[in-house]
């Protein structure tokens, strides 16, 4: 099994930097990605980063990660709440799934408290804003380490 870690995320993290900087902060997702890869680096594992609006696409980057990857870590937006796809797709995972969010969903809308992601996730990481990435990482490595 390889040492890499796909990071995924979900629709419209791409604006990120842009979009709503009260909520999710002013980095953009590529600081955020570089955040990762160099927590990742620290502990001789690699990032592979792939961002969609495209649910399918998310999906197809699950699948392609079985046998290959060591773990997931998944922030997927607005898909966190009904993508019941996703949700399979992960629980078709072997290795670990961190669940990562910017903002703490639990703490706004209430369409934003159901998370069908949460539980096929080893973990969850939310709340902390672009030090989630990190976090998510060093959770990653620590599950991976034994």
């Amino acid at each position: 099994m390889s040492q890499t870690i796909l990071l995924l995320s979900g629709p419209n993290l791409n604006l990120l930097g842009d979009r709503e900087p009260e909520v999710y902060g002013t980095d953009t997702l590529d600081d955020h990605a570089a955040t990762a890869a160099a927590t990742a680096e620290r502990h001789g594992l690699a990032i592979e980063h792939h961002q969609s609006n495209d649910e399918a696409a998310i999906i197809d980057h699950i699948h392609q990660a079985r046998g290959r990857c060591a773990a997931i870590i998944i922030n997927p937006g607005a898909f966190t709440h009904y993508s019941w796809a996703i949700h399979d797709a992960l629980a078709a995972f072997e290795g670990p799934v961190v669940e990562l969010h910017l903002s703490n969903p639990n703490a706004r809308e209430p369409w934003r408290h159901t998370s069908v992601v949460s539980p096929v996730a080893t973990g969850t990481i939310v709340g902390f804003g672009g030090h989630g990435y990190e976090l998510a990482v060093e959770a990653v490595a620590r599950l991976l380490a034994g």
